[in-house]
């Protein structure tokens, strides 16, 4: 999804519960020790890319460095995740809330943190918080969620992620709603029904080895 704001409230006694996904226990803990590990080497190893990241933000247009949007995790609880700025400040109030296309208010510096993926690589700092894993779902704005929030009882019984299958399925959905007439309909209507179809076949089968296949791929599409 895009860099427009969202609004969400805290979760109460009264939101919906999660379902408990159907994974091991040491499957959890091994998913969840490779999210720290990897997470963590992962910042240490990038630390110069994220920076030479940050001074471009900065420096290609005014704002913050960090654009931080309210999306749905586990058990329905509410996150800030966080991304390189790559649009102009205040997007949301100059367009709609799906970014498609060359969008005029990606900026250039943007354009390319989104081409590269570079953009997520602030997500590892909400693995090691425990909001995200590496790979998983990846976290809709609570609008969307409230659309099917039945199917997100399953979904929402794990982290979300950082890639998933419909990372590699979509890798150029902004390009894609492009060609509708009616973006907003067709990713509400098509492109997300068929994202959680992917996420409940992930957490139906995941396995370790899997997820590493998962990672591998996404760096694989990312590179080409």
């Amino acid at each position: 999804m895009n860099e427009t704001a969202s609004t969400t409230t805290p979760a109460t006694s009264d939101s919906p519960r999660a379902v408990a996904p159907p994974w091991s226990l040491a499957f959890r803990i091994a998913k969840r020790v490779f999210d720290l590990l990897a997470a963590g080497a992962g910042l240490l190893l990038l630390s110069p890319i994220l920076v030479i990241a940050a001074i471009a933000v900065k420096l290609g247009s005014r704002g913050p460095v960090l654009f931080v949007q309210q999306r749905m995790g586990r058990n329905f609880q509410p996150f800030g995740i966080y991304k390189f700025r790559t649009m102009i400040t205040d997007a949301e109030r100059v367009g709609g809330p799906i970014t498609f296309g060359r969008d005029p208010r990606i900026t250039r510096v943007g354009h390319i943190l989104r081409q590269t993926k570079l953009d997520e690589l602030p997500q590892l700092v909400n693995v090691l918080t425990g909001q995200m894993s590496l790979v998983g779902p990846r976290p809709e704005v609570p609008r969307y969620v409230d659309l099917y929030q039945q199917d997100y009882t399953f979904v929402l019984s794990i982290r979300p992620g950082i890639t998933d299958l419909a990372s590699l399925k979509y890798r150029d959905e902004a390009e894609q709603l492009a060609l509708s007439p009616d973006p907003a309909k067709e990713y509400a209507e098509r492109i997300l029904p068929d994202k959680i179809a992917l996420a409940r076949q992930y957490i139906d089968s995941a396995t370790f080895i899997g997820d590493l296949s998962i990672i591998f791929r996404t760096f694989v599409r990312v590179a080409r």
